[in-house]
């Protein structure tokens, strides 16, 4: 099925003209601008959502001065403007027509034309605090590719003959069960026995646990004898939409639960009766103006569309502020906009069916919001009249006053930072922004980093966005930093630092990170805004010191480890021979090359190691030196003989170690279940995915050796197909283990020998040296994986793949096999803006100073399947110590000035807690240092007592800073409550 191209944008009309060429897909699309019709000009003030104009655009036409800053986006992509009207003749060329601030007439009449005519048809809408989107793909619209992620796949190790079939299986993960869904489609690969099953069309099947599944009748099938994968099968999808006209009457409105449809219903009314109230009245209901929102209200009761009871009071909320234009709500709604019209293009996820409603309106419900009247809210020629119009001209001010902190410029940096800017955040007097990122600009940044270009590749990533945010608002003090926020830099970003923040965006992305940010915000009681992706998934997490519960620790995500044992012997998966291949790049071409250059510059390097490693990096010492080539032909040569070891060598030692008929135990096969049994390959030079890994290889090692490398294929086969190889004589005896504990017991250390290579190795080492105590250049260069680099994901690929094919795993392309080795999480620009919306409507809250919880979200969505979760923060969790409640926001807080005006000293602040708590302390500390122990004999109690705060700390390096976190233990104190009680805070003078 031909897919339309399209791009979606909340400011305007988009559309996208077909059929495409493939040439067309990889670009992605023509976009066609058209101004709505009422604004073809740019209004005297830029509005505070188009972050494409600027103040010299001021009176020209919207569209056109769009296309001009669309086209610096991407310059491969045509972008052209469109100022006429939507007339059928200019609609028939398009697949995909995305309407947005279009008159509801309108919307009628292109929607009934592009259901008639078999076109995508999207209409996207924000008015105020809320947001409308709808879709009409037609009666017929095939969904290729209906879920997010890869197909799921077990590994099968057992096949019951019966009626039904029960299939023993286990996932991809050492120890977990499938994730298999009853009525999933699946087929079979690989399985040995039961042959009748690979290849076989799909079939459903049954869950019966975490374990087995229910097949189709397999009783007269052979027998299940070993190995095999079960993986899930999507098929297309065809799913039909009605048209605009009929589905305003009989809404299919998606949410996230049952309990929001209510309000998503009372919202469908609203909208329409928005439309008619513009009809009548010629205009939008004025800003927090009674009469109006009353009327837009009896205009949606009139309507009379609502199924069920109709909410009132988010009638007049949404009427009240219908004429405001917000950044972040924009953002939202074109994110989830933008990802429907790549639905249509590429007919990947599945579409929305049919409406989905978004709504801050709990913003209404903060402090000071709730009181604004309509001369409060009324345009002041500015270009945040869209802003005031919601929140009034007093909180602008306030949001010009804030200093923030945003840490991360990548994805989600730079839609943060183009939020704020457009919102006008620290754009007043004593206002600050600041941003720090350690990276540069990459060039595969660009497709979903939006304030960078080609031109700045390499760049600071900070400065480059810095710049684009004065751009965009000259008016907003921002500052680039490059530095990490982390332990090393807690001198910059001490308490200090963070105490003076309003606020603190993360836009992280490790966790590591993330959750050190969070303890230093825990710490300093500063607000965290938390946002993450990925791929079409996304959440924000709202940290509000004292309302919310802290953030927490983050999961373990998977890191692409696997037990020794599964990688060297029995892989199951093409993420096992990836993360082999990973192996297998490091060391080859990066541990011997670290090892080499230690071991010349100073031998005694292998003194702080064990002995068993000690040995073990003096071989591979010992094999860089003896394999060091002279030319490239040496590195065919090595890569040649490199590939007979892994591919057939080590495959035949295993096999002869453990034959096919191999038992366990009489009756039981070694080669069953989790260990399919493999099989050796043979060499042949003219089979590609054997030469891709020759010139890889050949290329690494010569990188590595400092000599000159070459890709010329038909040299390579020369010589290649002149070598001729010894046959390989299997060892007798050889043990191999099989589980981690044999893995690491299975090399005890060989003193002797260890001496011996160590001083064979030291003479070789004079030798090259020429009398030299150090070498003036390195031997060896080492190589560290790139993802980004082809010649490492072509090494990856092929080693990853003739593994596979020793174990008759599916081999993986090279795209895929670059996302996985390189552990790439997708991330694509439509999750990042969504995010990023969603954040900056909780920086609202955080700029009025709200203190009710139940005004803050924590978000979570799935652009894949339109979903949008938006829920109320968990409450601190409390605990009692010393007689009363406490929550985790909780501290002691003590000057530390002594009698003497000097810094107190410890028995001062056991007098403190004593007088102020009545708790008598048996021991104090300051990290691991002890202050004051009861259980010291006397002398040295006293001379705890007279210390100093800081006298103790000062060796320890523990002092960084002027205040001092203290723990303490009380006498009475249970076991129990260790960890639950409130830090002592003493601020030193």
């Amino acid at each position: 099925m031909g897919r339309a191209h399209g791009v979606s944008h909340v400011t305007g009309v988009v559309l996208s003209r077909g059929p495409p060429t493939s040439a067309d897909r990889a670009l992605w699309s023509t976009p066609l601008w058209r101004a709505a019709p009422q604004t073809h000009g740019v209004p005297c003030h830029v509005p505070i959502l188009q972050f494409l104009l600027g103040e010299s655009d001021i009176g020209q036409n919207r569209a056109e001065a769009s296309q001009r800053a669309l086209a610096d986006l991407n310059p491969r992509v045509v972008v052209a403007a469109y100022t006429g009207e939507l007339l059928e003749d200019f609609l028939t060329s398009f697949q995909v027509v995305v309407l947005t601030e279009s008159p509801l007439e309108e919307q009628l009449r292109v929607g009934d034309f592009c259901h008639a005519q078999g076109i995508c048809f999207i209409v996207a809408d924000a008015k105020g605090l809320a947001g409308q989107l709808f879709c009409d793909f037609g009666k017929h619209f095939i969904v290729d590719d209906p879920a997010e992620g890869d197909p799921l796949c077990a590994t099968v190790q057992h096949i019951s003959q019966g009626n039904p079939g029960v299939v023993t299986c286990m996932g991809t993960e050492d120890s977990h069960g499938h994730l298999f869904c009853d009525g999933d489609l699946v087929t079979f690969s690989g399985v040995e026995g039961m042959v009748e099953l690979n290849g076989q069309e799909p079939v459903p099947v049954r869950v019966l646990d975490a374990f087995r599944l229910e097949i189709n009748d397999t009783s007269s099938f052979s027998p299940y004898c070993r190995g095999g994968l079960v993986s899930q099968v999507r098929l297309p999808q065809v799913h039909s939409y009605e048209p605009l006209r009929q589905s305003l009457a009989e809404p299919k409105i998606r949410v996230a639960s049952p309990e929001e449809l209510p309000r998503s219903r009372s919202l469908h009314a609203a909208f329409q009766a928005l439309h008619a109230f513009r009809r009548e009245q010629g205009r939008l209901p004025r800003p927090r103006a009674p009469a109006d929102a009353e009327r837009v209200l009896e205009l949606a009761r009139s309507l009379g569309v609502q199924q069920g009871p109709l909410d009132e009071d988010v009638v007049r909320a949404f009427a009240s502020v219908s004429a405001g234009d917000l950044c972040p709500v924009a953002a939202v709604v074109g994110a989830l906009a933008a990802q429907e019209a790549l639905k249509a293009i590429t007919g990947k996820f599945l579409p929305l069916d049919q409406w989905l409603y978004f709504d801050a309106l709990e913003c209404l419900g903060l402090e000071g919001a709730a009181q604004l009247a309509e001369e409060d809210c009324a345009p002041r020629g500015s270009r945040y009249d869209g802003q005031i119009a919601v929140f009034g001209a007093a909180f602008q001010e306030q949001l010009g006053c804030q200093k923030y902190l945003v840490v991360g410029a990548g994805a989600v940096g730079c839609e943060l930072l183009k939020n704020f800017a457009m919102m006008g955040l620290a754009a007043g007097p004593g206002g600050d922004l600041t941003v720090t990122d350690m990276d540069t600009v990459a060039l595969s940044n660009l497709h979903r980093q939006l304030l960078y270009r080609s031109a700045d590749i390499s760049r600071p990533k900070s400065v480059v966005a810095a710049e684009a945010v004065r751009r965009m608002n000259p008016d907003v003090r921002v500052t680039a930093h490059q530095n990490q926020v982390g332990p090393v830099t807690e001198p910059f970003y001490g308490d200090s630092f963070f105490r003076r923040l309003d606020g603190v965006a993360s836009a992280l992305d490790t966790l590591e990170a993330r959750a050190y940010l969070e303890s230093r915000c825990r710490r300093c009681l500063t607000p965290l805004l938390d946002s993450g992706t990925e791929g079409a998934r996304g959440n924000v997490l709202a940290m509000v010191p004292p309302l919310t519960k802290p953030l927490g620790p983050a999961g373990t995500p998977g890191n692409g480890t696997f037990p020794v044992c599964t990688l060297r012997y029995f892989p199951r998966t093409i993420q096992h021979t990836l993360q082999w291949a990973r192996d297998e790049f490091e060391g080859l071409f990066q541990l011997p090359a670290e090892h080499v250059s230690q071991f010349m510059e100073d031998p005694a390097f292998l003194e702080q190691l064990p002995a068993a490693k000690a040995l073990e990096v003096l071989q591979q010492v010992q094999g860089s030196l003896q394999e060091r080539p002279r030319d490239w032909q040496d590195c065919v040569r090595w890569a040649r003989r490199h590939w007979q070891s892994c591919y057939h060598d080590a495959i035949t030692q295993l096999l002869h170690t453990f034959p096919p008929e191999h038992e366990t135990s009489p009756g039981v096969p070694f080669w069953a279940g989790d260990r399919t049994c493999p099989h050796p390959l043979t060499f042949n030079p003219d089979n590609d995915t054997h030469l891709e890994y020759i010139l890889a290889a050949a290329h690494l090692f010569a990188q590595a050796h400092k000599v000159p490398p070459c890709r010329d294929r038909a040299a390579a086969q020369t010589i290649l197909r002149s070598m001729v190889l010894p046959p390989f004589v299997p060892q007798e005896g050889l043990h191999i283990p099989l589980t981690e504990e044999q893995e690491e017991a299975r090399m005890p250390a060989d003193h002797g020998g260890l001496a011996e290579l160590l001083q064979d190795l030291v003479q070789r080492r004079q030798e090259l040296v020429g009398g030299e105590e150090e070498v003036q250049v390195p031997l060896m260069e080492p190589i560290y994986f790139e993802k980004d680099n082809d010649i490492h994901v072509d090494f990856i690929t092929a080693a990853s793949n003739l593994r596979a094919e020793n174990y008759g795993i599916p081999p993986a392309n090279w795209l895929t096999s670059k996302r996985i080795a390189g552990r790439i999480v997708p991330a694509i620009i439509t999750t990042t803006a969504a995010v990023a919306g969603l954040a900056c409507l909780e920086v609202y809250k955080l700029v009025w100073g709200c203190q009710d919880l139940s005004c803050y979200r924590n978000s979570n969505f799935c652009l894949s399947d339109c979903l949008l979760l938006r829920i109320q923060p968990l409450p601190p969790p409390t605990y009692r110590y010393g007689g009363r409640e406490w929550n985790c926001w909780d501290r002691l807080e003590m000057q530390a000035v002594g009698t003497d005006g000097q810094e107190a000293t410890v028995q001062e602040v056991l007098d403190w807690l004593q007088r102020t708590h009545g708790w008598t302390v048996t021991m104090l500390l300051c990290g691991h240092t002890v202050l004051y122990d009861r259980e010291e004999d006397e002398e040295t109690r006293a001379q705890q007592q007279a210390q100093r705060l800081s006298e103790n700390l000062e060796d320890t390096g523990e002092l960084r800073q002027r205040e001092l976190e203290l723990l303490y233990v009380c006498e009475g104190e249970e076991a129990e409550t260790e960890d639950t009680r409130p830090p002592l805070l003493c601020s030193l003078p």
